[in-house]
């Protein structure tokens, strides 16, 4: 499903643990198309997140598809794999997770703009010492000979971050159905009321 991204907090545990979770603002989302073998090859869901949207700044294409499927318009869709049972306009919820599930979460790094080779790519640097006039730097990147040119692939400095990132098998702490809220365990990529996809993780066990 499609969620935003509210924070990060603390919860605690049974045992009196501290859990540091980030909160989602999981949905809720409305199935906008469903699409099967024998008309699209293949069958998948496309989810929209309810949120408000004026309708004068859609396209006439776009206002046609929501209004084909008699549903709000969203500034957010995603398609998803689904070969279950589903009809355009319903509602999924946040209580498709439960506590204990392992999820995968997917989002879209904070950008860092141009960043040196230290950190972008953690390298060690040079000494920090008085006349060295090697500290930051990259270093050797070729051959002067052979092959005479700069290899593809090359570690160097450029922009970092504003990527798309899959953190994979993170455990679902908390379940709060009513303000439709989920408490993930750990970090997930992504600032403050940015777009995250959640999803059952295919490798992880499901629930406790």
């Amino acid at each position: 499903m499609i969620g935003k991204k509210v924070g990060m907090t603390q919860v605690f545990a049974e045992d009196g643990a501290i859990i540091p979770v980030t909160v989602i603002q999981a949905g809720p989302c409305l199935v906008v198309q469903k699409k099967t073998a024998e008309s699209d090859g293949y069958d998948a869901v496309q989810l929209g997140l309810v949120e408000k949207v004026s309708s004068r700044r859609l396209t006439a294409p776009v206002r046609g598809h929501f209004e084909k499927a008699n549903v709000p318009p969203s500034r957010t869709i995603v398609e998803f794999e689904y070969e279950g049972e589903a009809n355009v306009g319903d509602k999924v919820l946040c209580d498709m997770f439960k506590p204990g599930d392992k999820i995968d979460v997917v989002g879209r790094s904070k950008g860092k703009g141009f960043q040196g080779v230290m950190k972008r790519h953690n390298f060690s640097g040079g000494r920090a010492s008085h006349g060295s006039m090697f500290h930051r730097a990259p270093g050797s990147i070729g051959q002067s000979a052979f092959p005479s040119r700069v290899m593809k692939g090359m570690r160097m400095g450029g922009r970092m971050g504003g990527e798309q990132v899959t953190v994979k098998n993170l455990s679902v702490a908390r379940i709060d159905t009513e303000n439709n809220l989920i408490y993930i365990r750990g970090a997930v990529p992504g600032g403050r009321n940015s777009v995250v996809v959640l999803r059952h993780s295919r490798n992880g066990k499901q629930g406790e």
